[in-house]
This record gives structure tokens, sequence and C-alpha cells, in this order.
């Protein structure tokens, strides 16, 4: 009140030399803060812990508000805005302050009446429901919960806040929902609002047509990856005041864009991942004022004209990445300026980066003709630049080192060649350049690059040492990533550690790096959280010094492919992957932290049993303890795990006594392996329960019984292999009406089977019949985590198929008592690459339907009772490379041509009634025939078991899918393959990569 008269006199003395400044200063000087809204302010501050840094925050440096002290004017509190004529709280801002607990629904905050804004962004108030009481702020003009993680329904109170301009609820991802009906209260109450960001907020139940009542006063429009799914409405386009519409992630969602007449004011569109016609030179002749288009993942209604791109010059802000367009790198689009953000990943852009100078020059004569335009300048307001997954060649222009706005360069995998040079500015923040062609050492200025948060140059061929002292002064440095860099050496000796600590090291990843030891700088690094230190040679064990470093967020250990002697008690209780494989380990199996949910051991030297700590591991999912030397038996236990295994790995041990059979309903188990043990008794027949199964492998054990005939029930499996063991009978008949429709590899050779071979169960292999199922590309068994391996026989040589592609199928019936003919049905196994029926008592004719399994490769009925001609139709298998039809009682003329020619006498060893070539015996009146040139010159035959003679291979072989090494996933089986690469690599924690959109928040 004295505040309010003092003003009046003023006002009635405006004539009169008053100094009412000096009065009014006297007055200002006294606490304005209410002490009801002072303790309001501190008892709701008060009631959160204070968690983490948020990745968002930390990304732009925001501190935690700290001058908040009871006693103190709350108007000058860090955050608090206050009424300056009444004193009340009108603003509070506490973004990005680590707060970390529920809102209470009686929280002190709610009291405060006055509020003009709340902005409560980037904190983690999870488990809260978002309450009705924000409707209760009658003067509420800006409500930012972004990133908050507040949950449940969005409360239809908040329509009442009739005077909000800004409301930002994005972010707080898959918790929070709006219905229709709260939707089209908003949209219809709040007609002041001009900025309405809701991305990531789930409305899929939601209709896009509830938007069309928007106020037209928005300027700003955010609703991406919300879930919305039919046609957009066509009104929003014509907004008189929208400048920036995001509607990307909507993978549902489409609408037609305005084709002529399109007045707006639009500087930002975002369209990516909907399903939206593009006509990109329509779009961009009505967009007049568009400075920011992101196009990734579109649907274009024609190609990408490179002249049409050079007209882009008022846009500072294009994304095109991951729309598979091709041909020459559309570098006109490097005259702008004014471009800041650049995003044309995930194309197949071929071609080289133009070298620009600063004067005004043209391309390099190296690019073709279509590229001799002039390129007036280097855009020297670059931020971002995003050109992975092309297919660029040339070396890195000189022109990308010395742009001083530069944060984020992303060039990784390309094709690109040559040294990586120096930068000339520290203002790289990002820089990726993995899985290109790169040599030479790495440059001396990445110890400048002071900003620097991630640094992948792996998959390269960088040599030279790379100093400890390079990342001195990277004190903001997350993830570092060298790996693969055969040449390189990285040096792990530290003479001061305090000079090498980087406190925000987080992902350290130096795979095949030539490393001999632990980095020494590891023991300042306490926020690691994923190492991997893979494919080098370190021996003996696990320091003292590294296991007494405080890591509890440790989550990813990757110290396979070394040669680590022992392993013991890991301190780092967090710890969820532990791979450790392809070592020289000894003793007893070590037992992982508790809350492991990957741990593999295999191909070490472990003895000693299994211990029943394992069955502890509550969150354990990928278990792999294959090829040690591990006894006694399989802990029961372990069935117990079922309900959370997915992978099961124990072969090639010394386990004895029977398999367990505790697997219980609601089994999660996708691989078991527990080939080459001594295992007795019978198949578990709870393993019905397991109905992920894909791949079941007890070849190589003692177990007896008769076919588990209840396997057919497991709708997913595709690899059986019972190989060499007791088991003993008729296969019997199916008991289902499509039994193993997904059955790829089945092994059952070396048992005591008799009867006929099972025509009813062939009938049904749907998987073997269609030979163009899996055309669309390489695709392997297992998952991110782990793929499947499987050893395949041929006549006795062993190989393993370290991951299993999906198209490879095979039958593998050999030496049983399998008697009867050959099942016509066989011949509808089209996509079949390897059949062998050898070593049983086949009689009976050879079916001509061999000859329509065109992708077969190896073909084996040797060592039984075949009688007849061979089907000329077999010619027509192009593909077969291993043809042994020896020891029947065939007869007639040798089929002619094609891969027949190519096929020695050892082929065809046993059948005297045989003729014609590769044989010296002649049919009719024809002389013998002898072999041409090249198939007589042999070397020493390498004999396999049962007499199969290994020169066919070499000779019969073409383009067979079976010997194709230089797809690299097969290896012999008793091999330690160390130029394998890490396969659980995909378990590491996703990369933060941050986008162009900061706005947002957005990322990559």
């Amino acid at each position: 009140m004295k505040r309010v008269l003092l003003l009046l006199i003023c006002f009635l003395l405006l004539s009169q030399p008053v100094n009412c400044s000096s009065s009014l200063s006297f007055n200002s000087s006294t606490p304005l803060c209410h002490s009801h809204q002072s303790s309001a302010l501190l008892h709701f501050r008060n009631s959160f812990s204070v968690g983490d840094s948020n990745v968002y925050c930390d990304y732009y440096s925001y501190p935690p508000k700290n001058s908040w002290k009871m006693g103190t004017d709350c108007c000058g509190w860090d955050g608090v805005t206050c009424d300056p004529m009444t004193g009340h709280v009108i603003a509070v801002d506490l973004s990005c302050s680590r707060l970390q607990g529920p809102i209470h629904p009686n929280t002190t905050l709610f009291s405060l009446r006055h509020l003009q804004r709340l902005n409560l962004a980037h904190n983690y108030f999870y488990p809260s429901e978002i309450s009705s009481k924000f409707g209760g702020f009658a003067n509420m003009t800006h409500l930012n919960l972004s990133e908050s993680y507040v949950a449940g329904n969005f409360p239809s109170e908040i329509s009442h806040l009739s005077k909000l301009v800004s409301l930002d609820l994005s972010l707080n991802i898959g918790i929070m929902r709006i219905e229709t009906p709260s939707l089209k209260r908003l949209v219809q109450n709040l007609t002041h609002l001009t900025e309405l960001v809701l991305n990531d907020v789930d409305m899929s139940s939601v209709s896009p047509n509830s938007f069309m009542n928007l106020s037209s006063s928005l300027t700003s429009l955010s609703l991406s990856g919300c879930g919305l799914k039919g046609r957009f409405p066509d009104n929003i386009f014509h907004l008189p005041n929208l400048q920036l519409l995001d509607v990307s992630s909507n993978y549902n969602l489409t609408a037609s864009l305005p084709t002529h007449n399109w007045s707006t004011p639009l500087k930002s569109l975002d369209l990516s991942t909907t399903k939206f016609p593009i006509d990109l030179p329509n779009l961009i002749s009505n967009l007049k004022s568009l400075k920011a288009l992101y196009l990734s993942n579109c649907n274009f209604t024609g190609s990408l004209n490179p002249t049409f791109l050079s007209n882009l010059t008022q846009i500072t802000s294009l994304d095109l990445s991951y729309n598979y367009f091709g041909g020459q790198f559309p570098w006109s689009l490097l005259n702008n300026a004014g471009l800041t953000s650049l995003d044309l990943s995930g194309n197949n852009f071929t071609g080289q980066l133009p070298n620009l100078s600063t004067n005004w020059t043209q391309v390099s004569s190296s690019n073709s003709s279509s590229n001799s335009e002039s390129v007036s300048q280097i855009p020297s307001k670059l931020v971002y630049l995003f050109l992975s997954q092309n297919l660029l060649n040339g070396t890195i222009p000189s022109w990308l080192y010395d742009i001083p706005s530069l944060q984020e360069l992303y060039l990784n995998n390309n094709q690109l060649t040559g040294q990586i040079d120096e930068f000339q500015h520290d203002s790289l923040r990002y820089l990726v350049l993995s899985n290109n062609n790169l040599h030479g050492p790495l440059p001396i200025s990445i110890s400048k690059l002071v900003s620097l948060f991630r640094l992948d140059i792996s998959f390269n061929n960088l040599s030279g040492s790379v100093e400890p002292n390079i990342f001195t002064n990277l004190k903001r440095l997350s993830e570092v990533d060298l790996s693969h860099n055969p040449l390189l050496s990285f040096h792990t000796y530290s003479y001061n550690i305090a000079d090498y600590t980087l406190p925000n090291l987080q992902d350290l990843s130096l795979s095949s790096c030539n490393i001999s030891e632990f980095p020494h700088f590891l023991k300042s690094t306490e926020n690691l959280i994923s190492l991997d230190l893979s494919n080098n040679q370190i021996n003996g064990s696990i320091p003292t010094w590294l296991l007494e470093v405080k890591m509890d967020s440790l989550y990813y250990l990757n110290l396979s492919y070394n040669s680590l002697a022992r392993i013991g008690h890991l301190p780092w209780k967090n710890l969820q992957v532990l791979d450790l494989r392809s070592n020289l380990l000894e003793g007893p199996l070590p037992v992982p932290p508790l809350y492991t949910y990957f741990f593999s051991v295999s191909r070490n030297n472990l003895t000693g049993e299994i211990p029943l700590l394992i069955c502890n591991l509550s969150s354990l999912q990928y278990l792999d303890l294959s090829y040690n030397h591990l006894s006694n038996m399989i802990p029961p236990c372990l069935g117990n795990l079922s309900n959370h295994l997915i992978d099961l790995d124990l072969q090639s041990n010394n386990l004895h006594g029977t398999i367990p059979s505790t697997f219980a309903k609601g089994c999660y188990l996708r691989s078991l392996k527990l080939n080459g043990n001594q295992l007795e008794g019978s198949l578990p027949q709870s393993l019905v329960h397991c109905k992920n199964l894909e791949v079941l492998d007890f070849g190589n054990n003692k177990i007896n019984g008769t076919f588990p005939l209840w396997l057919e029930n497991l709708p997913k499996l595709q690899v059986l292999i019972l190989r060499s063991n007791n088991l003993h009978g008729a296969i019997g008949n199916p008991k289902y009406k499509f039994p193993f429709p997904n059955l790829r590899i089945i092994d059952l050779s070396h048992n005591e089977f008799h009867g006929l071979l099972p025509t009813n169960f062939f009938k049904y292999l749907k998987a073997m019949k269609n030979s163009n199922a899996d055309k669309g590309g390489m695709k392997y068994m297992g998952d991110r985590y782990y793929q499947d391996s499987v050893t395949v026989v041929i006549k006795g040589f062993f190989l393993d198929l370290v991951k299993i592609q999906s198209l490879f199928t095979t039958i593998d019936f050999s030496n049983n008592n399998f008697e009867g003919e050959i099942p016509k049905a066989i011949g509808e196994l089209q996509s079949l690459k390897g059949l062998n029926f050898s070593h049983n008592n086949l009689s009976g004719h050879m079916p001509p339907s061999l000859g329509n399994l065109t992708n077969l490769e190896w073909l084996d009925l040797s060592s039984n009772k075949l009688t007849g001609e061979i089907p000329i139709q077999l010619v027509e298998i192009t593909s077969l490379a291993i043809l042994n039809l020896s020891e029947n009682y065939l007869f007639g003329q040798i089929p002619q041509g094609k891969q027949f020619n190519t096929f020695t006498n050892d082929s065809y060893n046993g059948n005297l009634g045989l003729c014609g070539f590769p044989m010296t015996k002649a049919c009719g009146n024809d002389k013998g025939q002898q072999p041409p040139p090249s198939s007589t010159t042999q070397e020493d035959d390498f004999k396999f078991e049962n007499g199969f003679n290994w020169k066919v291979v070499l000779l019969g072989y073409s383009c067979g899918f079976m010997f194709g090494l230089g797809l690299g996933y097969l290896v012999f089986s008793r091999g330690k393959p160390k130029w394998l690469v890490n396969i659980v690599y995909g378990g590491r924690h996703n990369k933060v990569q941050r986008s162009k959109k900061n706005a947002h928040g957005r990322t990559r």
C-alpha cells in the first residue's frame, strides 16, 4: 500500500523536482517475496532428491539451482521471478535441476496461485501422474513439463488455462497419453495458444481431425512420434501464423500437401518418416519463407534432381537422409553460404566431395563432367554435417577441417581414403569417421578439441601409436572408439595418472588395437558404462588396481579374444554384459555379478562343475559355457531359469548325467545346445513348454529312446540335431497337421533309427520348400546379443557355421537303418542345400523328382541298395558341388553335361553296372572315355571316413554356397577364430547422438 501511495504522489507532482527513484530504491531493498511462497518453494524443492545429470542438460551445461536458502529473498533465487509490484512469485524455472522423485498431489507448488510461467523440464518425476491441479493456475501462460517423466492420461483440467500461450509436454515417451475428448477441449479452449509441443506423447487413439480447430494464432506445432494415424487435416497448412510444423515419426499419418496458392509463413517443416506424398519441387516453390526442411525416410513422388537442389539457397537446415537416393553427390547444396545443417545420410550417393578453397574455385577435375559448375563459397556457417552410409570415395577435402562453427561431422560407412588431416578449430563435439578406408596416424589436433564429446574412428586402417596424453585436455569426452584399426598401437602406460583423467568417459572401445595390458588411465575413470578391450594381446589377469576402481556404472565389459589366464571376483555390481570368450582361463567357472544378463566364457580351459550359484542370477538371459572342460552334472536348477533364459550353450564339455527335466510353462528358451558331452537318458518332454525354441542341438551324447515326436509341436523350431546318440526305432507319422513348419536343418545321423523314411514329415517341411523365401539379403539366426552357431558334417568333414544363415537348409539321415524307397516328396524341398541318406538300407530307384532340387549343392546316397539308372533330371542341378552315389547297384549310362562333367570315378565306385564318362567302362559300342586333363591331374586324395574322396569337392565345386569361405562365416570346428569381430557388439548401450534440432532435444 505504501508503494502505491508513493507512486500516486509522484504522478501528481510531476512538475515538482521530486526524486521518485530515490524514494523507491529505499523500499526496493526490502524483501519482496512473500514468506508463505518462499516456504512453498523450498518445501517443493526439498521433496526431491538430486539425481544424475540429464544428458540433454549436460549438453547445454545447465547448472542445478543452488541459491535457494531459507531467510533469503526468494525473488533473487535462481529460476524464480516475482511481480515487482506485488512480490508474488510469477515464474519458476527448475529445468535441468536433477530433481528426482514423484510430484505428490498435495505438493506446495500448487499453492502458488499467481504463477504465470512454470518450467519443470528435464527432471525425473516418475512415477508421478500428471495432476489435474495443474489446471488451477488461472494466470498461467507458459507450462513446460518436457522430459519430466510425468505419466498417465492428460487431465482435461489443463484446458481451463485459457491464458495459456505455450504448452510443452514432449519427450515423456510412452508414459503420457492424450485421449480424444481431452484434446478436443484443449484445442477449443486455448484460443491464445501460439506454441504446442506434444512430441512422443501417446495419441495413438486420437483422430487427427481433433486438431482442426487449433488457434489461428498458433506459430509452432510439434507432434513428432505421437502414434497419429489417418489423414492430417488440410487446414493446418493454411494457419496464417504457423512458422514451425513437425509431424515426423508418425508412421501411418498421411495428408495432401497444397499444390498451389499455398500462402504460409512456414519457416520449419518436418515430415520425416510419415506417409505424406512429397513433391519436392512443388513443396519448395510454395514455401518461400522456409529455412529448415526435414524429409528423412519419406515417400517422394519423383526422383531427386541435383539441378533443382542448387536452388535451395534460402534453406539453412536440410535433411534428406534415408531416402536411398542415388547418383552423384549433390555437391551444389554446398553453394549455400547460410547453410548450418545438412543431413544426406543413408542414401547411395557416389563420387567425391568437392575440393574447395577459401577462394572461389571450381570443383576438382577428378569429379565427373556433370560436376563442373562453379561453387561460390564454402558453407562457413556449417554446424552439422551428416553424410554417413553412402558410397562416397576419395579423400576428406581440406575445407572440412577449416570450418570454425562445425560441431558434428559424420562421414562413417563410406569408402573414403587418405589420411585424416589436422583440424584448424576446436568447435567439434562429435567426430565419427568409422567404417572407411582411412589410413595414417591419428591427427595431433585431436588433443585440442576441448569440446569433443564423441570420437569414433573405428574400422579403418590407421597406423602409428596413440599416446594417452592425446586425451589430456578432453574433459568432456564421453565416447571413444578406435577399435579395429589393425596397424594402430595404443600405449596403455601413464607417467602421471593425474594428468590423464577423463571424468566424463562412459564408453571406451579399443578392440583390435594391439594392446598388451589394461590402460592405466582407467584408474581415474569412475563413470565408465561400457569397456571393450577384445581382440588384443592382454594376458595374465585383471590387475588389482583396476579391481579397486569404483565403477558402479559399468554394465558392459568385453575382454574376449585375449590371453587372460585368470579371472577373479569382479566387484562391479551392476555389470550386465560380461564377455570372456576365447581366452586361456583356467580353474573353476567364475560366477558373474548378480544382475548379469549376458555371460559368455566359451572356448577357455575351465574345469570343475557348474556352480549352483549360477542359478541365483535372476536376470540371466544368455549363458554360453561351451568349449571348456566342465564336468559333473548339469544343475537341475538351470531348467528353472528357462522362464528368463533365452540362449543356453553348454556344448563341448565333459558333462554327464541326464538333461534337466524342469522346463516350466512360459519357458523363454530360444536356443539350447548340449552337443559333445556324455549326457544320458531320454530327452525331457517338458521342452514342449518352450514355444520359442529355434535351435535344439543334442548331438554327440549318449541319449537313448525313440524319436521325440512331440517336438513337432514347437512352431518356431529351425534346427534339430540329434546326431551320434543311441536313439532307435521308427520315426512314425506326425500327430499334427503341419509338423515342423520352420525346420531348416535336421541331422539324425549315426543313430539306430529304422523303418521307412518319414514321407509324411517331408511333405510339410514348409521352410525347405520355398527357395525364394530369403532372397531379400543376408539374414542370420539369433538376435543382437547372440547369434547361433552349429556344426555341419559332410562325410566326416566338420565345419562350424559361426553364424547360421537363414537360407541354409540340410537333411542328414546317414548311418542309420532306414529302408524302402526314397520318397518322391523330397523333390518338393527346393531350398535344400544338402541331402545325405548314405549308409542305410534304402532300395528302389532314385526318384526323378530329385532333379527339382535346383539349389542342391551336395548329395550323398552312397552305401545303400539303390538300383536302376541315374535320373537324367539330375543334370539340371547346376549348383551341385558334391555327388556320391558309390556302393549301390546302379546301372546304365551316367548322365552327361554341366556339373556331371566334373565328377570323377569316386562318385560312382562300387556300381558295377554303370558306364560312360568318367568310368573307363564304355556303354554299348562306345569306347571308354577318359576324364579331361583338368580332371586327371590330382593331388593325393584326402580320404574321409567311409571312403569319400575330397577331390570330388575340389572338382565339383563351381559357385556353390557351402564353400563360399569368402562369406566369412565358415571356419574349421577346431580353431579359435581370432579374426571374428565381437558379435555381442549390438548389446552395448545406445550411443547418444545429437541431431540438428536441438530445440526439441531430438537424438539421432
